[in-house]
């Protein structure tokens, strides 16, 4: 097993979080979870299978999980999984545990979860390269992945012009430059399904596997 170096969450880095989570369930859950909703179910996502949401937030995509899994979220922003928990409690959700943590440095050992979901965290941590290697190691051969991401537009007029939004969108904590093919392209994960929701939408669907041999669920 892997031996890696630690490093303790960051406060600076899940500052913006902590001063808007309060906005999270009004304005990101009629924006995100319907797309979020419709790529989970499009998993399957088999009974008894470990999932692992990184950047689980204020639990905008919690309900999309079925009850027959048994679900772990992570983030590192303590004010966000304090939202989450209550959405938690308040559904009676026995199914899904969150935990405070720095998905960059992950505790969990190899090979640890059958499915691996991360919406819309890819382009707010400092090292997107490294969270996508993190969540490779930590997913099962043969498990899968799901990400949602804005990336970059392949199209020459359209990149460079959302380009332009950069840094302000910086401000708040997200990029509009990251490159597809620099992040997941360059991971150990194969690429099976790459689309939108809608087909114009500016954040990519993307559903990965682990090479390998599935185990168990």
């Amino acid at each position: 097993m892997k031996t890696k170096t630690k490093s303790k969450p960051r406060s600076q880095d899940s500052k913006l979080y902590s001063e808007y989570c309060h906005l999270y369930e009004p304005i990101f859950h009629r924006m995100f979870e319907p797309r979020i909703r419709a790529a989970v179910e499009s998993l399957r996502i088999k009974p008894g299978a470990k999932v692992l949401e990184v950047g689980v937030g204020a639990g905008v995509s919690l309900s999309a999980y079925p009850p027959h899994a048994e679900v772990i979220g992570i983030d590192l922003s303590a004010d966000m999984l304090e939202h989450a928990q209550r959405k938690v409690e308040s559904h009676g959700w026995t199914h899904v545990r969150l935990r405070q943590m720095d998905a960059l440095n992950m505790d969990f050992p190899d090979e640890s979860f059958d499915y691996v979901t991360a919406f819309h965290v890819i382009s707010v941590v400092p090292d997107p390269e490294r969270l996508v290697r993190e969540i490779a190691r930590v997913t099962r051969p043969g498990g899968k992945v799901l990400i949602i991401n804005h990336f970059r537009s392949e199209k020459k007029w359209l990149g460079p012009l959302v380009a332009l939004l950069d840094p302000v969108t910086r401000r708040l904590g997200w990029r509009t430059t990251l490159r597809f093919a620099d992040v997941v392209g360059h991971s150990p994960l194969q690429v099976e399904h790459r689309f939108k929701i809608p087909r114009r939408s500016l954040f990519t669907v993307v559903i990965a596997r682990k090479p390998g041999i599935a185990q168990g669920v």
